[in-house]
């Protein structure tokens, strides 16, 4: 698979803040106060028709840890608060210049092995840092392979552009 276009500071920003809690992740270390994690984004990156983007699951416990009135408490009309649901995010870029798309209509499809049908999900445009990531919530119960579908539509283009991760949840 190519590596990631790192020419252009809001992708190297992405990939070090996404690799870091990939990390922290597959080495066990708690990203939430008082919760735990063990799970894996397999290869977080994706690359395909033009278009990089880095995914990232990340317990919705974490975005409900936030004060009242901070912003990240209400995206999408706020975190649910089931014991097993998680924000997925996803970060978009122009492969060829490593630009970030922040005008794109982003949705997910989620499903594990186990399960028949798929969860479908609109992404939010979210701003976090300046910079245009999508996101969402969705339940994932008990342990499993997901996989997680995006599909990108771009301003100005009509074919979609579809990537596919793979998420180990629950993994030692």
């Amino acid at each position: 698979m190519a590596e990631p276009d790192t020419r252009h500071c809001s992708f190297i920003r992405v990939a070090r803040v996404l690799r870091l809690l990939a990390v922290a992740v597959l080495a066990g270390v708690s990203v939430v106060p008082g919760g735990s994690a063990s799970a894996s984004v397999e290869e977080s990156y994706r690359m395909g028709d033009g278009v990089a983007a880095y995914l990232g699951v990340l317990p919705a416990q974490a975005v409900r840890g936030h004060p009242p009135g901070h912003p990240e408490r209400q995206m999408h009309g706020g975190p649910p608060s089931g014991p097993h649901d998680y924000h997925l995010i996803v970060a978009v870029f122009d492969a060829a210049t490593g630009a970030r798309i922040g005008d794109a209509q982003v949705t997910a499809a989620v499903s594990g092995l186990g399960h028949v049908g798929k969860t479908r999900l609109r992404l939010d445009p979210m701003t976090i840092a300046d910079s245009v990531t999508y996101g969402g919530y969705v339940t994932l119960p008990g342990r499993d392979r997901y996989v997680i579908e995006i599909e990108i539509v771009r301003a100005g283009q009509a074919s979609p552009v579809r990537l596919e991760f793979v998420y180990r949840h629950g993994a030692p």
